[in-house]
């Protein structure tokens, strides 16, 4: 079964699968077929397949081009019916890790998918499972769940662990230009793993199992974590003592060796740093170990949204206005610059800290139109961007920049608005009316 799997997929001839078809799993079906694979794509929300099947993206930085060249040669094809699992040779699992109510790790995604594999595994399979969870998830969660198809890892299938490292709009890191870290518990299937992804990949990183390949990705999240947590309470240092921290962020950088920076913003978002490394502080609970420096970084980002409000306070106070029936621009809704991913977007705390202290809220984005459904916030499912309009902007009483889009024209922003509450330093080019501007 190895060897011929093996050729299967050094040939181009293995039929992959990819399982969630979202941010992580839309790219790397994209990239398998620019190396001349057929893929199957699998998702279980029927709107994400139907415009697949239509030739058409929908996420932002992703283009129709390549979608429309792959699904009208018959390479990419997408649906919600599970039972094609038993047709594929390779089945590549990317849905959502996210976090409970009460911040533990919720693995719900990959039990019901390992659930909806298990009836249609067949002898000869590799299965990968690329979602970010704690050390032991593949052996310990999706493992159990496979081999109740009667079928035994090791013998029957192969079962990898691969971290996806996707950065959603990255023009220079694509999934293609990314190193793969590979791990599985045998050597058949680790082998399978790095041909796999070997094909399309700059390289891969093999390490000694999947839960050392599991501890690699959150150790890369709780890294960046820890270092803009300490940016953030340098921030709120400096700004008592009248500094500005990102002219000393900038200087420090110049250093060639022994620095690196990192950047402070209004909280975490994005899908990895503002939940990976609670996944590493759950598990190390079961070995009776604290993890007080992640908890206290983790303690320092969730308060971010929470100083932005008080910035915001003490400069309508300042101009003898309250926050209470203020009207307040949030600029920019996506988590990151360029891109219309909302995901764990610290505009949603934002928006609802303003609302409960009786603000009026309108935000403006050019990537996201409306903003979807989340399980956090789903009292703002519908609610829409207002066009870009300076006279409109004139009228709020405040405008705070959350996510710095190059596609902003914060000049004109600036020049019409009656305050600026930055939390990107998204004006440090603005010359004009640098009073309006609050850095927080």
């Amino acid at each position: 079964m190895f060897q011929a799997l093996k050729k299967k997929i050094e040939d181009r001839e293995a039929l992959l699968s990819v399982i969630g078809l979202g941010y992580v799993g839309l790219p790397l079906v994209l990239g398998f077929c620019e190396e001349r694979f057929n893929v199957l794509g699998f998702d279980i929300d029927p709107q994400k397949v139907d415009k697949l099947m239509a030739k058409r993206s929908y996420i932002g930085h992703i283009g129709n081009e390549l979608i429309e060249r792959f699904v009208s040669n018959g390479q990419l094809k997408a649906t919600t019916d599970f039972s094609k699992i038993s047709e594929v040779d390779v089945i590549i699992v990317c849905v959502p890790t996210p976090l409970s109510d009460h911040r533990e790790p919720d693995v719900s995604y990959i039990e019901k998918t390992g659930e909806a594999i298990a009836p249609y595994l067949k002898r000869g399979q590799l299965v990968v499972l690329e979602s970010t969870s704690y050390p032991g998830t593949t052996s310990e969660v999706l493992k159990p769940i496979l081999e109740k198809s009667g079928l035994k890892s090791e013998k029957d299938f192969f079962l990898a662990f691969s971290p996806e490292r996707e950065d959603p709009g990255n023009p220079v890191y694509s999934t293609r230009k990314i190193p793969k870290v590979v791990g599985a518990d045998d050597r058949e299937s680790k082998e399978l793993a790095i041909s796999l992804y070997g094909q399309i990949v700059v390289s891969t990183v093999p390490v000694s199992d999947a839960k050392t390949a599991e501890a690699v990705k959150v150790t890369e999240n709780i890294f960046r974590c820890i270092n803009i947590a300490l940016v953030n309470e340098l921030k709120m240092i400096y700004q008592r003592m009248g500094i500005d921290v990102w002219e000393v962020i900038e200087a420090a950088k110049t250093k060639p060796f022994g620095f690196m920076p990192f950047y402070p913003g209004p909280g975490l978002g994005g899908h990895c740093i503002p939940i990976d490394p609670f996944y590493l502080t759950w598990k190390a609970r079961e070995y009776g170990y604290p993890t007080r420096f992640i908890e206290l970084a983790g303690e320092i980002n969730t308060g971010m949204p929470m100083y932005v409000i008080h910035r915001l306070m003490e400069s309508l106070n300042a101009n003898k206005k309250s926050l209470n029936g203020s009207k307040i621009l949030i600029s920019g809704f996506s988590y990151k610059r360029d891109v219309d991913d909302i995901r764990e977007s610290p505009a949603f705390h934002i928006c609802q800290l303003l609302e409960e202290r009786k603000a009026e809220v309108d935000y403006y984005d050019p990537f996201v139109s409306q903003l979807q459904r989340t399980r956090e916030f789903p009292q703002f499912a519908g609610k829409e961007s207002i066009a870009w309009d300076l006279d409109k902007i004139a009228s709020y009483d405040a405008v705070l920049i959350i996510t710095d889009h190059s596609k902003v024209d914060y000049e004109g922003m600036v020049e019409v608005a009656q305050l600026v509450i930055d939390a990107r330093n998204a004006t440090r080019h603005v010359k004009r009316h640098r009073e309006k501007i609050v850095l927080a």
